[in-house]
């Protein structure tokens, strides 16, 4: 179990991210039409999980805006948003947004939450994820692993891209 903060306030996770040096655990989210979408879907691609809570806040649409830019046009990479949100305020979000180059993925039906540590408990957010980056290369091997401290927070993005050019 990881302690964060929202609004300064102590929130719990179910567990701690993935060591660095480990392989990822495999999942299995919803895409924009239902379907399972797994590990293995990018198998040989460098991926980022951009683990937010609900892209209905700020900083989360924010996060996702950022790693669209900053990620997505990195050679062998794809940009996974991962949420609680349904698949369809997912879908709808990027659409609005523009963002072309990032797959809006659902942990509705899924135990990625807690096969990842993320998943908050205690609190009136129980259900939703921290905030969390992790950097899974081509041979889905963890490259990099930051929880955010305070929710409300954006992630580190100079730092995640950084471990993303440095894994190749």
């Amino acid at each position: 179990m990881a302690t964060i903060t929202f609004q300064g306030k102590p929130l719990h996770t179910s567990g701690e991210l993935p060591l660095v040096g480990s392989k990822a655990p495999d999942f299995s989210l919803a895409n924009a039409k239902l379907a399972d979408v797994t590990l293995a879907t990018f198998a040989g691609k460098n991926k980022v999980l951009n683990i937010v809570p609900s892209l209905d806040t700020p900083t989360c649409a924010a996060s996702t805006r950022k790693f669209n830019e900053k990620a997505a046009h990195l050679h062998n990479t794809v940009v996974l948003v991962i949420s609680a949100d349904l698949p369809f305020a997912q879908c709808r979000f990027c659409e609005v947004e523009d963002l072309k180059h990032v797959f809006p993925l659902s942990t509705f039906r899924s135990t990625f939450a807690d096969d990842y540590g993320v998943k908050l408990v205690n609190t009136f957010l129980a259900g939703l994820t921290a905030r969390a980056v992790v950097i899974v290369d081509e041979h889905d091997n963890v490259v990099y692993t930051q929880l955010v401290n305070e929710l409300a927070d954006e992630p580190d993005y100079d730092s995640a891209i950084a471990a993303l050019v440095n894994s190749k």
